[in-house]
């Protein structure tokens, strides 16, 4: 019999849900049939922990006396969105310093959730109801209104791996990518993945609790470039960059052990996002595609080092995580991950327990996402022509 959230959620309740990690589940697979699998485990918990450049913070820093109408935002050297009326930002993670092309917005967002000052530099034209020019302070997570995550595009449902056939070194944010094809970044948790293990969404959409950065978050929209019209391998996994989630979640209350700024050579800051999300086993279709392998997940190497970074083969994350793949023409090439599945690895475990502790409880999307999307590129116009 089919199973719901609310069964499933009376289970937490009475400390009798069945919790494991999805590589676990996968393991269990390999014994029993997915009906007993459907029967016996009630939540696969789910994760992923790798550089999401599309986010950042909303701040509200409070009201200067006398008040100021901030025009030019920059924190630690950082420029922030000046547009969200006197006194509230938005800072990109990929935002650059002024003074230092290494620091950027995700620092500043890592420094804030670690308890650190920073420096808030502002400035306006002032107005008889804002009458303050410039300011100059510090502020930190406790001086400030609110502060909280909210990321545009991150958890892709899968990610090409790359690689690079010109003659010289490539910098990406896929890393650091060697001349002639001597090496292949990849940057996703393989069988861990949320969105991997939940291929068409049935169990996920708006209103979605999970966990993110070290607490509750939600997914409040698809994310940017979310895409349903990716060709699929027989086991309904997209072959690139498939599906999107936008989330939010309260940054005072996260932890630097899963919001982590980097700094890629010669490309620039991005930050690393902790995504942990609980699947509900609800009936042996649902267990199927949870017991989901690195060997049945495929994805697509593209060549960075060319226009519209053309195909160069296809693998699985069974290859990627062994150390090397032998692309077409017979060449063996190194793989490296950009995610860390050890941090994957800690945010399933840590989300099972809290719900294992009654501390988590799944929740009913609230709204599916869209059955069919694209993305759309963006192409010269003139004089605003169709």
């Amino acid at each position: 019999m089919a199973k719901t959230i609310a069964q499933i959620n009376e289970k937490i309740k009475t400390g009798k849900a069945v919790v494991v990690t999805a590589e676990v589940f996968t393991k269990m697979a390999k014994e029993k049939s997915l009906a007993e699998l459907a029967q016996e485990v009630d939540v696969v918990t789910t994760a992923t922990f790798g550089p999401m450049c599309s986010s950042g913070a909303i701040i509200n820093f409070g009201h200067w006396s006398p008040g100021i109408r901030m025009e030019e935002i920059s924190i630690n050297g950082v420029s922030a969105y000046e547009g969200l009326a006197a006194v509230d930002t938005y800072i990109g993670a990929t935002s650059e310093s002024k003074f230092d092309p290494t620091y950027g917005g995700a620092n500043v967002i890592e420094d804030l959730i670690r308890g650190k000052d920073v420096r808030l530099h502002a400035r306006g034209k002032g107005t008889d109801c804002y009458p303050t020019k410039e300011i100059d302070t510090w502020i930190n997570k406790e001086t400030v209104n609110e502060f909280y995550l909210f990321n545009p595009r991150n958890a892709y449902q899968n990610y090409a791996a790359a690689t690079n056939s010109t003659n010289r070194i490539k910098y990406t944010y896929m890393g650091s990518l060697l001349p002639r094809y001597s090496n292949v970044t990849y940057s996703t948790s393989g069988e861990l993945s949320p969105l991997l293990n939940d291929p068409f969404l049935r169990t996920i959409g708006l209103g979605t609790r999970i966990f993110l950065g070290g607490t509750e978050g939600y997914v409040v929209w698809n994310g940017t470039q979310f895409n349903t019209r990716r060709e699929r391998n027989e086991f309904g996994i997209p072959k690139l960059p498939g599906a999107t989630l936008a989330v939010i979640g309260d940054a005072k209350q996260m932890s630097a052990d899963y919001i982590r700024s980097a700094y890629y050579e010669k490309y620039g800051v991005s930050l690393f996002v902790g995504i942990g999300i609980p699947i509900p086993v609800l009936d042996e279709r649902m267990a199927k595609h949870l017991s989901i392998s690195n060997d049945q997940i495929e994805t697509t190497i593209l060549d960075y080092g060319q226009e519209n970074h053309p195909a160069v083969g296809t693998v699985s994350y069974a290859e990627l995580a062994s150390g090397s793949v032998t692309l077409p023409d017979g060449k063996q090439v190194k793989t490296a991950p950009l995610s860390s599945l050890a941090k994957a690895r800690e945010i399933a475990e840590l989300l099972g327990r809290w719900i294992r502790e009654k501390r988590f409880f799944l929740t009913e999307p609230v709204q599916m996402f869209p059955k069919d999307s694209f993305v759309k590129p963006l192409v010269p116009r003139e004089g605003g022509e169709q």
